[in-house]
Parts: structure tokens; sequence; C-alpha cells
């Protein structure tokens, strides 16, 4: 059960990207506390949703192998994200995944 809404989730996302227009990913990556409130608003969505925190880190570290594959980081704190996604394993890059989720969590 956990892992058909886990699945569905990940579907979710992934729509999400594919149908997002270029003028909006260019807003919210233009400046990372656009990125931070757009994450942020997510966050509280899931929470409202009932996601746990562990669904919440699998679709941000989706969202993360998204833009690590197919957005150049466009500010040094994107860019140190990129940084360091690229140079973790995928534990790594899920733990930095939670604490992305619990940084814009923090500041709602």
């Amino acid at each position: 059960m956990a892992n058909q809404s886990t699945d569905r989730m990940e579907n979710k996302v992934d729509d999400t990207l594919s149908r997002m227009s270029e003028d909006k990913k260019e807003d919210i990556l233009s400046n990372f506390d656009h990125f931070k409130e757009y994450l942020g608003s997510k966050v509280s969505l899931a929470d409202k949703l009932g996601m746990s925190e562990e669904q919440q880190a699998k679709a941000a570290q989706k969202v993360g192998d998204y833009l690590a594959a197919h957005e150049e980081p466009k500010n040094r704190e994107e860019k140190l994200l990129y940084e360091l996604w690229k140079a973790g394993n995928k534990d790594e890059q899920h733990m930095l995944s939670h604490m992305l989720v619990k940084l814009v969590d923090s500041e709602s």
C-alpha cells in the first residue's frame, strides 16, 4: 500500500515537472528564496495531505534528480546544491532531500 502511494506521488512529481512552463521554472529558479518558497509551499501542501516526511523527501529527491539532469544552477546556492547532489550517492542525496524539506518546513 505504501509503495503504491509512493509510486503515485512520484508520478505526480514527474507530471508536474513535465507540464511546468519554462517561464515558471525560470521564475522559481532565478532566485534561491523563490526556490525555497516554492518548495515550502509544496511541503506545506504535502503536510496537509498527510504525507510523511519520508514521502516528502522522496518527492524532493525526485525533483533534485530532475534539476541535476535538466537545469543549470542559476545562483551560488543552487550551484552548491548541484555540486553536493553530484558528489553524493543515492543515500546521501536522499539525506540532502530530507534536509531541504526540513529547511523549508522550519521557515514556513
